[in-house]
């Protein structure tokens, strides 16, 4: 999403893929992956609690096997990423649908966080040092929603 910033802190709320990691669960449609809303609702109020709600963003991401895929020079509406974008998908990344999907299975939780790292469709990304030593935020809010978690 074009609100989404770099650094941002993303919360994955659900999950939309376009890998095959659900045949192997052998349903007769289609399963969506989402996150648990008790881990979610405890992150934000994490992030709240640590006044650092306005870097959050809560929705849908794509977790695509693609993620490093050749998006450069493919023009607007053509790129796959632009049709996600317009179904209100905020930002890509590579696990949390198998996380998703993984943690239904065995009757668990699963929350993806993620720092922003990289814009792809403006041209701004973090250094491998900038990644190394900007995700302290979200790390800390992850940590306290475990610890929390821990504590119901």
């Amino acid at each position: 999403r074009e609100d989404v910033k770099v650094r941002d802190i993303v919360l994955g709320q659900g999950a939309c893929t376009d890998s095959r990691w659900a045949y192997q669960f052998h349903l007769p449609g289609t399963f969506a992956p989402i996150s648990s809303y008790k881990m979610l609702s405890t992150c934000m109020a994490q992030a709240e609690h640590l006044g650092l709600s306005h870097l959050c963003h809560v929705g849908n991401l794509l977790s695509s096997d693609c993620f490093y895929g050749d998006h450069e020079g493919v023009p607007e509406g053509l790129d796959s990423t632009y049709a996600w974008k317009k179904m209100g998908v905020m930002a890509l990344e590579m696990e949390a649908a198998a996380l998703y999907m993984n943690a239904a299975r065995a009757g668990k939780r699963a929350l993806g966080l993620f720092t922003i790292s990289d814009h792809i469709y403006r041209a701004e990304e973090l250094t491998s040092e900038q990644r190394q030593n900007s995700f302290v935020q979200m790390i800390t809010i992850a940590l306290d929603t475990a610890a929390n978690m821990a504590n119901l």
